[in-house]
């Protein structure tokens, strides 16, 4: 989702623009030229037929190995191309992921890809297929074109493509229903994406609670951020800071007819990410967590995979985990994965912005509900000291170590959280926890 300068041309061959839908915003993107490449020279080439069919080669480097595929046993299935899932209002395209034998009342992923992205790209290197063969799940790939996006992002700050029955929203809305009437999927709906896609899942929770029952969002952006392509960049960085109920009515106000249940939430951010600022997965753990009405402090924290990835899970009064945040560290922006045979491994690296790191796909399945059960519980963190809070201006907390400047603006060690203008007259309270992890405490330190 990393923006280019306005002279950024569309990727070569990119079929012309359409017109219509969209309006000014679609105009603004192309002027601005939307997003840099995330990868190169991925596309898919053909058009499809009716009904399902395989997807067609890579455009770059066809006919010559793809990139590495993990090492876990895969059963015979191939990328499917579906042409006729709906009315289709957002121009998308459909793909699926069918492990062979797929059982009856299967559960489905929908996967979202980054920009310049494609289905085939996401489906090669994210990891997901692998456990859909080992555990018996349907994927479904969303894929936008350059004909919506000049670099093939979702428009996840468009609001003819985030309300809910409009635009991209309402295709891939249809594509899970498609899924269920085609493939005999049950109602166990799932959501996952990477950065503009993880941003559209966002959308895709907000808007359709009642389809979804959990999402996955990698380096994306909470729901409601974004409204054009302006605030788009403020949202990606330096990111926007808002109240937990701010947050938490843009997602009642995407669907003002539900009251509940709220689908649960995984949240993965790479803790070096310059392009969708880290600050992202606080917003978005706040924004989750008041919509399930808790608070934002962590009921559990436990480290996990082969980098340390740290955990915070946020439960509900039965001990589900219903929010939960990974900050993966040492990466930038991209999608963790593990090339690898073992059962926590995954994916491959064959492409940009997919990292290796851990094997996100692995823990996003598990928190779907959808490994039967077969991971244990990460052991509990050990209890750490009280969290140690101070109240002081601005000015104070820079020079303390306790927070950063730059342009004139202070943000928060650790969480980055904006604090606001560098001076004497700003006074917040911050709470550390752990050791040199600032966030904003106002209301919640004693």
């Amino acid at each position: 989702m990393e923006y280019a300068d306005p002279s950024h041309p569309a990727p070569p061959g990119a079929p012309p623009p359409r017109t219509g839908r969209g309006g000014r915003w679609s105009r603004a993107v192309r002027r601005l030229g939307a997003v840099v490449a995330l990868v190169t020279g991925a596309a898919l080439v053909g058009p499809g037929t009716a009904g399902a069919t395989p997807a067609g080669p890579m455009a770059a480097g066809a006919g010559q190995p793809g990139p590495a595929a993990s090492a876990a046993p895969r059963a015979a299935a191939s990328l499917e191309r579906v042409t006729a899932f709906g009315a289709n209002p957002g121009n998308l395209a459909m793909y699926v992921y069918r492990p062979a034998g797929l059982p009856a009342g299967a559960p489905v992923v929908v996967a979202l890809h980054g920009c310049t992205q494609s289905a085939r790209v996401y489906s090669d290197n994210a990891g997901l297929d692998t456990f859909a063969d080992r555990h018996g799940f349907l994927v479904v790939y969303a894929e936008t074109t350059a004909a919506n996006n000049a670099n093939t992002c979702f428009n996840w700050f468009q609001p003819g493509d985030t309300r809910r029955g409009q635009g991209e929203a309402a295709s891939i809305r249809q594509m899970v229903a498609h899924a269920a009437s085609a493939y005999g999927a049950d109602g166990r709906v799932h959501v996952t994406g990477l950065s503009a896609g993880g941003a559209m899942t966002s959308v895709m929770l907000a808007a359709y609670p009642d389809v979804f029952a959990a999402g996955a969002v990698v380096a994306g952006i909470p729901h409601g951020c974004g409204v054009d392509v302006v605030t788009a960049f403020g949202c990606m960085s330096p990111g926007v800071d808002r109240t937990p109920a701010a947050w938490a009515q843009a997602v009642r106000d995407a669907y003002p007819g539900h009251t509940g249940p709220w689908p649960r939430v995984s949240i993965w951010h790479g803790d070096s990410d310059a392009t969708v600022v880290p600050r992202n997965a606080d917003e978005l753990r706040d924004q989750w967590t008041a919509v399930h009405g808790l608070g934002q402090s962590p009921d559990r924290t436990s480290t996990i995979g082969p980098n340390g990835t740290r955990r915070s899970a946020y439960l509900s009064a039965g001990g589900t985990s219903v929010v939960e945040v990974n900050r993966v560290p040492g990466i930038a922006h991209g999608t963790p994965v593990d090339p690898g045979g073992g059962g926590e491994q995954c994916g491959a690296t064959g492409t940009q912005h997919f990292i290796d790191s851990i094997c996100s796909s692995h823990w996003i399945t598990r928190f779907f509900g959808l490994d039967g059960g077969t991971t244990p519980e990460p052991p509990v963190d050990p209890p750490t000291e009280p969290a140690a809070c101070w109240t002081a201006s601005n000015y104070e907390h820079v020079r303390a170590g306790r927070a950063t400047t730059t342009g004139g603006q202070v943000y928060a060690k650790g969480s980055a959280q904006h604090l606001g203008l560098y001076n004497t007259f700003v006074t917040h309270t911050l709470r550390e926890s752990p050791a040199g992890h600032y966030v904003l405490a106002d209301s919640t330190c004693p």
